[in-house]
């Protein structure tokens, strides 16, 4: 077990949130004697005070316990405090204790808005709306002693110097959810207060292997760069970083023994885009084709910085518009390939079909060279490195979700296999499917950590699931993917957009301004101001209600025929004019910000 050096102060994981009119005071009590924070509610001034105020007939506070202070925004007058009021602890990381967010809680710091121009209020407004979209952020996790946004490997080459250091000084600030957040309480010098959280997955398990205990556990940390929802965020933007990139990390600890598995997912990486027009599938677009190459290797070169050699492992069909990317893809790929980065194209759909998925030992075939080469880090009972990982499998499919989420645990088996064989707990022979227990654990922790990042992009559980969890596919299962292609296509168009506002704001690539030209969340014009999917479908209703209540009176009288192929007109009109004018009618962000 690796045991992180004591930084400079510990976080504060208890403590008192006093809510009084003109102030926040947040006290800690979890046995420090610590002075308190106070937090001006009129202009968000921060100061360190001795002891809580006193309270009055005047002055009655609110009280109520935090467990952590995830950070400050600034709007356009006022200013919003984010705490934790509600954790769960879910396992731990290298012998240290996780926590969930079950509960966050915006404070607003917004008396000053009462004295604003009637714009600037109005404008408020608007943004402040998403901040409680923002109360509801799924997959946040955290700890008060080490720093979860590094894997076991990177956490074990820091040096003496940083492991003293506050955890956000340790952090990566890709997968640091909060990086903008703090901002305003590193100004301050607020040390005890910054707490690193992370958004993704973890998920663990204990099974039995004969008479002894293995510990498996698996997060995920998603990338802050490129973040948002399904169709709102495609491709890589022009530096290179992708939308849905995810790292995971498999870790297994027995007999004394700690050993790390690192794989990553991510979009193609070019600027393309699907833009929502209420079509089941919108087309894909290729932006700027002619910078392909230069995005793909921009992209290539911070990943082989960060982890050393690369595979690449594209899922994509060859054929159809999926074909299109796949051709642009390995067409970018051409220059920039060598001994370090590697690309192959696996048809998942055509090779594996809907049910199939057996089929995928012909893929690992194809990349056992490169995981034996590139290998794992494995610790030994003294906490000695004895292997370290020199490279990663980077796998996408379109969403990144559902067929990476089946190869991925493909992979994170057969190395979890290799693993126990190098520490000697399995034989040459032996498998995880030889033990059923340990079998069943794994499916179940690989299709929980699917469901949790196809949720935080998507909106639904990943497809494919069945699969994951219990190693075929089942008729239920089926049912349920087309459940869910269901919800996904109605946040896709009608919910999104507003979701993807407010990931914008939390993670700084929307910075409110009142100097800058600003359109507010709801604000449109022309057609957009009016035009409503639900108004249209209901109009569109009634229409053919009318339809059906004059075609059956058409019998007795002409003129209810008439009517009948008037409303009956009247109803395909509307239908043809949102069909043609789907994009008018869907949840777009609102934000002036580019989309690639």
């Amino acid at each position: 077990m690796m045991e992180r050096a004591e930084s400079c102060q510990k976080l504060y994981a208890r403590m008192r949130l006093w809510e009084f009119p003109d102030e926040y005071v947040i006290e800690p009590t979890d046995g420090s004697s610590a002075s308190s924070l106070s937090i001006s509610r009129v202009d968000a001034s921060m100061k360190l005070i001795d002891g809580v105020p006193e309270c009055s007939s005047i002055r009655v506070p609110k009280i109520q316990t935090i467990f952590g202070v995830v950070g400050m925004l600034k709007l356009v007058a006022g200013s919003y405090l984010i705490v934790i009021t509600e954790r769960e602890c879910v396992g731990s990381y290298l012998g240290h204790p996780i926590f969930k967010v079950i509960s966050l809680k915006v404070l607003p710091c917004d008396h000053s808005v009462k004295n604003s121009p009637a714009e600037q209020k109005k404008l408020e407004n608007e943004f402040s709306r998403l901040l409680k979209i923002a109360e509801r952020t799924s997959g946040i996790y955290f700890s008060y002693d080490t720093n979860l946004t590094l894997s076991a490997q990177k956490l074990y080459d820091l040096g003496d110097e940083s492991k003293l250091l506050p955890l956000w000084r340790q952090a990566e600030p890709r997968f640091l959810w909060n990086n903008y957040m703090l901002e305003v309480l590193i100004d301050n010098k607020l040390d005890p207060y910054l707490l690193p959280v992370v958004q993704g997955s973890f998920h663990n398990f204990q099974a039995a292997i004969g008479k002894e205990i293995v510990d498996v556990t698996l997060i995920a940390r998603r990338c802050t760069r490129r973040n948002g929802t399904r169709m709102w965020r495609r491709g890589a933007d022009p530096d290179g970083y992708v939308a849905n990139f995810v790292e995971t990390e498999q870790i297994v600890q027995i007999n004394g023994f700690t050993s790390s598995f690192v794989q990553v997912r991510g979009s193609i990486p070019f600027l393309w885009e699907q833009i929502v027009d209420l079509t089941y599938k919108p087309k894909f677009e290729i932006v700027r084709p002619e910078e392909a190459p230069q995005v793909a290797e921009r992209h290539f070169l911070d990943l082989r910085k960060k982890y050393g050699s690369v595979i690449v492992v594209d899922l994509v069909n060859e054929h159809g518009d999926e074909g299109r990317l796949n051709e642009k893809f390995a067409n970018a790929m051409q220059p920039i390939v060598s001994d370090d980065l590697r690309y192959l194209h696996f048809d998942f759909h055509k090779i594996c079909g809907h049910v199939h998925f057996e089929h995928l030992s012909l893929l690992y075939d194809q990349i056992a060279d490169f995981l034996e080469k590139n290998r794992y880090l494995l610790l030994n009972e003294k906490g000695e490195k004895m292997k370290e990982q020199l490279g990663v499998v980077r796998t996408n499919c379109i969403d990144c979700l559902d067929r990476t989420n089946v190869t991925q645990s493909m992979i994170g088996r057969k190395m979890l296999e290799l693993q126990l064989k190098r520490i000697g707990v399995f034989c040459a022979e032996e498998t995880i499917s030889s033990h059923p227990n340990l079998d069943e654990s794994f499916k179940i922790l690989w299709a929980n950590h699917g469901d949790d990042i196809s949720i935080q992009y998507s909106g639904t559980a990943a497809l494919k699931g069945d699969f994951v969890r219990f190693g075929q596919r089942t008729v239920q299962g089926i049912l349920k993917d087309g459940c869910n292609a269901l919800v996904r296509y109605y946040l896709n168009n009608f919910s999104d957009g507003t979701k993807q506002d407010t990931i914008d704001l939390l993670q700084g690539h929307y910075i409110v301004s009142v100097s800058r030209d600003m359109t507010p969340p709801s604000q449109s014009g022309g057609l957009e101001a009016i035009a409503s999917f639900p108004l249209a479908l209901c109009l569109v209703l009634i229409g053919l209600f009318f339809t059906t209540m004059s075609l059956r009176r058409a019998r007795y009288d002409l003129h209810h025929l008439i009517f009948s192929v008037l409303w009956a007109s009247i109803s395909v009109a509307i239908a043809a004019f949102v069909r043609a004018n789907g994009r008018i009618f869907c949840n777009r962000p609102r934000l002036n910000k580019p989309r690639c």
